[in-house]
């Protein structure tokens, strides 16, 4: 349906509850959601500590002899704005920021960033680097607009060079702030190594002059000319996650312009979609033709179908696209871009164990399947070249999830339901990994939504108290580490920073797609007596449910003589409309007992309902007390923003007073 925005904040109604139920036996998930806010406070400050500089650069004393490496730099610390949202230390915004403007200057100083951003390179890692920016203007945007609107006129504008309005394309694969970084590479041929070859095979390997090899890397056809005349000009659909980067303008202004450039952009690569049997293409010639600088061919193109990653770059992209589309319109047809090739991937997969699977990402899998790499599950196909389909991989959850999330609509969960009746390993299995984007064990929150899995909070809580533990013993191994240029992922590695778990349990959303996404959510918090986002110290939240006419959390404060009050935002960005709100309470003390009883009964609860129409609900949290709030919720119903329930227009939604 079209976006149609409730009026403003100042007219809704704004009631609040206080939480009356007693708080006799804190339930577990409540203390360890507690205490990895605790251990996450002492690791990122032990990280700081042990591989910064006092201007917040990474320890880093070489030179960076490729394009590559911005990207490494800047997603260290991707979450750590992303944990001060949830609730971390007050001073974890500023850190972050000092950690952000350190490793600007230390990049620029590397020649790697001009204005402060990107020269240019392709959008998986792109998309990656921004994630940073992307929270600290959630957290902050008055501090992080002015970067972040000109970071995105890059691409809105097509005097800086990078978009083509009449074509509909971006013009090149490696793009950003340097019109004149032309090409794939610097140099001859692209920096190419013998592991990476036999990982991912080459591109271009369907050219005639390359099959009377072998060559040497420094000589192959593939990897010179060729490559930068058909590879390194025109458009690619991994530019898709740009759609990212002018989402943020439009949430930070609500310009128009920002909206327009997403529609035509994202239009124009569904029209090509649609052209090629709902199989999004990978290249467009700058022409504006598909495959028409790869003899016809709709796949090939930069970090493509063919190579090196397929689906698992491709698939990201066109969802962090098709998402910002659907955001900005209010119209979800939009994901017709990504949900006709995952389906036809879906099609095409097959039922094998993994230790008999093609599959170039062998290290991603044998921690995530662990001892089931010999369970006969379902894998996808994440390639495509002139042989066929190949490179089978499980079906990875992030983007189908992502989509259920944005929608919650029948056709969506059907579509989880089908993956999770083909897939071999109990989707309620908790694997002990922390992958590089933060993210991999949605499977089994989704069973814990829907009432399969009770136990699943405690324990996602305590893999991730594992992987920062051992994140730590890390630290301490590399921390004297002359880093050289090629270990530069040694602090990725190390970082001890492990938001998944709180992201599902508190804010009933999956994490952040890792190649450019906005964040999604059901709900988040805000510290009312702080006036800062977050959960506040002593609070825990865990949402059981988000299905849209019931989406329910508990609230405990554990805290034995302290008050706390919670302002619940409904939706990452107060995009949802709170139409309803039913809780818990318990009017009786009677549980308490005489001066000589010596224990208690069980207190009388029972639930109680309020009229309600807004963003935002205060909840009040004496000592001791907990609460469940189950919500109706009317999705995407205003248009998102970074604004806050302390902004004096919103004031009336948290405290009942006008402004």
């Amino acid at each position: 349906m079209p976006f149609s925005p409730h009026p403003d904040a100042s007219g809704d109604s704004t009631p609040e509850v206080q939480a009356t139920v007693p708080l006799l036996e804190p339930p577990g998930w409540a203390v360890a959601q507690r205490a990895l806010f605790d251990l996450l406070d002492h690791a990122w400050r032990r990280f700081a500590r042990d591989f910064t500089g006092p201007d917040g650069r990474l320890n880093y004393t070489r030179r960076l002899t490729t394009r590559d490496g911005v990207d490494d730099f800047y997603e260290v610390f991707f979450n750590w704005p992303q944990l001060y949202l949830l609730g971390g230390a007050d001073d974890l915004l500023p850190a972050s920021e000092r950690h952000w403007e350190g490793v600007t200057r230390q990049l620029t100083e590397l020649d790697m960033l001009r204005d402060e951003y990107e020269r240019g390179y392709d959008w998986f890692h792109q998309g990656e680097s921004l994630l940073l920016l992307y929270f600290l203007c959630m957290a902050a945007p008055d501090r992080w607009a002015e970067r972040a609107l000109r970071f995105a006129e890059l691409y809105v504008d097509p005097a800086k060079g990078n978009y083509d309005p009449e074509h509909r394309i971006i013009t090149r694969p490696h793009n950003g702030s340097d019109p004149e970084r032309t090409g794939l590479f610097d140099g001859d041929v692209y920096p190419w190594l013998p592991k990476e070859a036999e990982t991912y095979g080459y591109p271009l390997d369907w050219l005639p002059e390359a099959q009377d090899g072998p060559y040497p890397l420094s000589a192959d056809p593939r990897l010179g000319d060729q490559m930068r005349d058909r590879m390194g000009v025109g458009d690619t659909a991994l530019n898709l996650a740009a759609a990212g980067l002018v989402l943020n303008a439009w949430i930070l202004t609500g310009e128009e312009r920002y909206r327009d450039w997403i529609v035509e952009y994202v239009s124009a690569w569904r029209r090509r979609t649609e052209a090629n049997g709902g199989l999004l293409p990978d290249n467009v010639g700058p022409d504006g033709v598909v495959g028409s600088l790869l003899e016809g061919r709709w796949y090939g193109g930069h970090y493509g179908w063919s190579w090196p990653h397929g689906w698992h770059s491709v698939g990201h992209a066109a969802c962090v696209a098709a998402l910002a589309a659907a955001t900005v319109t209010g119209d979800d047809d939009h994901l017709s871009l990504v949900t006709s090739s995952l389906d036809a991937l879906i099609d095409r997969g097959k039922v094998m164990p993994h230790s008999e699977a093609d599959s170039s990402l062998p290290s991603k899998w044998a921690v995530e399947l662990g001892p089931d790499r010999d369970t006969p599950t379902l894998h996808l196909p994440f390639r495509h070249n002139d042989s066929g389909w190949f490179d089978y991989n499980p079906a990875t959850p992030p983007v189908p999830v992502a989509l259920w999330h944005h929608t919650s609509s029948d056709a969506d969960r059907a579509r989880l339901e089908r993956l999770r009746e083909a897939d071999g390993v109990d989707w309620r299995t908790v694997r002990p990994f922390r992958a590089k984007e933060e993210s991999g064990h949605e499977k089994a929150w989704y069973a814990f939504l829907a009432g399969e899995d009770p136990g699943y909070p405690e324990r996602i809580l305590a893999t991730a108290q594992a992987q920062i533990r051992h994140r730590l013993r890390r630290i301490d191994r590399y921390r004297d580490l002359d880093v050289p240029e090629a270990d530069i992922h040694v602090w990725q590695q190390s970082n001890p920073v492990a938001t998944e778990a709180l992201v599902q349990l508190t804010w009933g959303g999956p994490q952040v797609l890792y190649n450019g996404g906005l964040q999604q959510a059901r709900l988040r918090y805000h510290d009312a007596d702080a006036r800062r986002a977050g959960l506040p110290a002593d609070v825990a939240a865990l949402v059981t449910s988000i299905d849209p006419e019931a989406t329910t959390v508990e609230l405990v404060n554990l805290a034995p003589e302290t008050d706390h009050t919670v302002i619940v935002q409904a939706g990452a960005f107060a995009e949802h409309t709170i139409t309803g709100v039913r809780h818990t309470t318990c009017e009786d003390d009677g549980w308490i007992g005489d001066m000589y009883d010596y224990g208690h009964t069980e207190p009388v609860v029972s639930e109680a309902e309020v009229p309600y129409n807004g963003p935002y609900l205060t909840v009040r949290l004496p000592a001791s007390t907990r609460i469940r709030l189950t919500l109706r919720l009317g999705l995407r119903t205003r248009r998102p923003s970074y604004r806050t329930p302390f902004d004096a227009s919103n004031s009336r939604d948290t405290t009942g007073e006008s402004a």
